[in-house]
């Protein structure tokens, strides 16, 4: 009896434990479809996050780029111009306020990068850039097809030093440009200015259309010289500059604030000129405060020389010069365009400031585009310290956006053509009929 009662309650147990079991395994089948519906819905709302990201990307993509064609598209240029300072980085402003060279008769890679990443704002030429007018036209092409690939398309200064006589690129293909001297000496104003509008149309047949010219300093003997009088260097630079505008070309008064009392040649070394404010005033700066007042200042830049000036400034030369870029130049004078730099690599600079220094000086005292002709290295030394000045707070935002400012509104007002014919520039160049015209003007008599 006793071994009955234990065999049913060894079943009664097992029938307990199964029935618990099958409960068990009951309930995690009925639960399991809930859990199912769970990861269902987490990755639906995982996806759906995703997907809304994707689309506020794209949104935003399609914001920026909307954003930059409604600006490339706008006619009013000062509109314009604010809306691009407003978008551009910092980089893409700094790259717009220096001019660089670069060695060979095509297009680098220094070069290109300079252009496309840094977003350079001009390139000047030298006998190492040029070898034919066709040569220099595709070059000048090639250039500014680089450059039109930016957010803004916004075209390249491209520059050279042709003002004639002893100063001349690629001498052998050109027209022979007499020098100022003997245009001083022998020629008539209307003659200066047919000069510079054949040279004019020379240079714009290349694509180049930027001529640092004329040279405004007084002096008997230097051959870049009309002469000494002021008043006849302001009537003849003033006809330069008509007929390089004439020709579609913008032209540079320089030295400001005048080289002709210096021995001393600023690509080896320092100098300073020992002249009050009075002279000065009424020589050498004479025949830039003339053309200041009596042209418009958009139409020709304004190179400042690396020479001292005590009268002014005892410590920094010209072009580093707060008192006399801002104060003279800009406030006395009245000048209202851009003011360059000469060469930055010169000796009166380079033996007294490091490139990073160089740059943010000349920004600081009003430049708005720093000239670095020949070294990659220093090029990028000068536009890194104008950066880095900016990030830690050397140099105002404001003052950067104030050159920008002016540089994107002249080129906007200026540079409306960015290709030219090379077939047309052999054509344009040292032709027949402007050798003829120079050699009946008898200068050489």
């Amino acid at each position: 009896m006793k071994k009955r009662y234990k065999y049913l309650s060894l079943f009664f147990i097992a029938l307990l434990a199964f029935l618990t079991v099958m409960l068990i395994q009951l309930n995690r089948e009925t639960d399991l479809p809930s859990e199912n519906a769970e990861k269902r819905e987490t990755s639906e709302v995982q996806k759906e996050d995703t997907s809304m990201k994707e689309k506020k990307q794209e949104n935003k993509e399609t914001t920026d780029t909307t954003s930059e064609k409604e600006i490339n598209a706008m006619k009013d240029t000062d509109e314009k111009v604010d809306k691009m300072i407003e978008n551009m980085t910092l980089e893409e402003k700094v790259g717009q306020l220096m001019i660089i060279g670069f060695a060979g008769t095509e297009k680098s890679s220094d070069v290109q990068e300079f252009i496309e990443e840094k977003h350079i704002g001009g390139i000047i030429y030298f006998e190492r850039n040029m070898s034919s007018p066709k040569q220099v036209a595709e070059l000048s092409n090639s250039l500014q097809q680089s450059a039109e690939g930016g957010r803004f398309a916004l075209p390249l200064m491209v520059a050279v030093d042709q003002e004639g006589g002893d100063i001349i690129r690629m001498r052998e293909h050109v027209s022979p440009i007499p020098s100022q001297q003997k245009l001083g000496e022998k020629a008539s104003a209307e003659e200066v200015y047919q000069v510079a509008k054949l040279n004019g149309r020379e240079l714009e047949s290349m694509g180049i259309n930027l001529n640092f010219a004329p040279v405004l300093d007084l002096s008997k003997k230097d051959s870049r010289s009309f002469g000494t009088d002021p008043k006849k260097v302001h009537q003849y630079g003033e006809k330069v500059i008509q007929g390089l505008n004439d020709a579609s070309v913008t032209g540079a008064l320089k030295h400001f604030p005048g080289n002709g009392r210096s021995e001393v040649d600023p690509h080896v070394e320092t100098s300073s000129v020992e002249a009050n404010q009075l002279d000065l005033e009424n020589s050498d700066i004479y025949p830039f405060k003339k053309i200041i007042s009596e042209m418009d200042n958009d139409k020709f830049f304004m190179m400042v020389t690396h020479i001292k000036y005590p009268a002014y400034d005892k410590e920094k030369p010209a072009s580093l010069s707060k008192v006399i870029i801002e104060d003279l130049l800009r406030k006395k004078l009245g000048y209202k365009g851009i003011v360059i730099t000469d060469d930055m690599e010169m000796g009166a600079v380079k033996n007294y400031f490091s490139f990073e220094d160089m740059g943010k000086e000349a920004i600081l005292a009003g430049v708005d585009i720093v000239l670095v002709c020949h070294e990659h290295p220093h090029q990028l030394e000068v536009y890194n310290g104008i950066i880095d000045a900016v990030k830690n707070g050397e140099i105002p935002m404001e003052r950067i956006d104030e050159s920008t400012k002016r540089v994107l509104t002249y080129k906007l007002n200026n540079i409306q053509q960015t290709t030219v014919d090379p077939e047309h520039a052999t054509k344009v160049v040292k032709s027949p009929e402007s050798i003829k015209y120079i050699n009946n003007l008898n200068l050489n008599e």
